[in-house]
């Protein structure tokens, strides 16, 4: 079991269920993870869409940026933060504001990225969390691909 709880079998079904990301914290900077893993997102076949409010407006990947996930048009499945620990509790309280318009059943938290008492409040919000993971890796080494 991992620090989130969830087994192999979990993450792959989160995966398979999923069809859209919305990336939080996206950034239009090729050397930025971020970028590598929107790209490898919609080359696996997913809808996403960026958010950041530093380029809200502009597109990564062909995709329109928007400023918050109050922005985004739904649906969006998982929610994948690209942001610091620390950011993430208020991130996380903006994915429940949206989660009902949005349809986002899951909160996943990128490589690095802990943060157990906002984990807490999306599991209580009913939200399935994922985190210190990555589905770049994840796809490929579950046998996604």
């Amino acid at each position: 079991m991992s620090i989130d709880g969830l087994s192999d079998d979990d993450v792959r079904a989160i995966l398979k269920r999923a069809k859209s990301f919305a990336v939080v914290g996206a950034s239009p900077k090729p050397d930025r993870p971020s970028y590598d893993v929107m790209r490898f997102l919609i080359e696996e076949g997913y809808t996403v869409k960026p958010v950041n409010p530093g380029i809200a407006g502009k597109t990564i990947h062909d995709q329109l940026v928007s400023a918050t996930l109050a922005d985004v048009q739904a649906p969006v499945d998982v929610v994948d933060i690209f942001r610091s620990s620390d950011a993430v509790p208020g991130i996380v309280r903006e994915v429940i504001a949206e989660k009902d318009r949005l349809g986002v059943s899951v909160v996943w938290m990128q490589l690095d990225i802990i943060n157990e008492e906002a984990a807490a409040e999306a599991r209580a919000a009913g939200l399935t969390v994922v985190m210190d993971r990555c589905p770049h890796i994840e796809i490929p080494r579950l046998g996604l691909s």
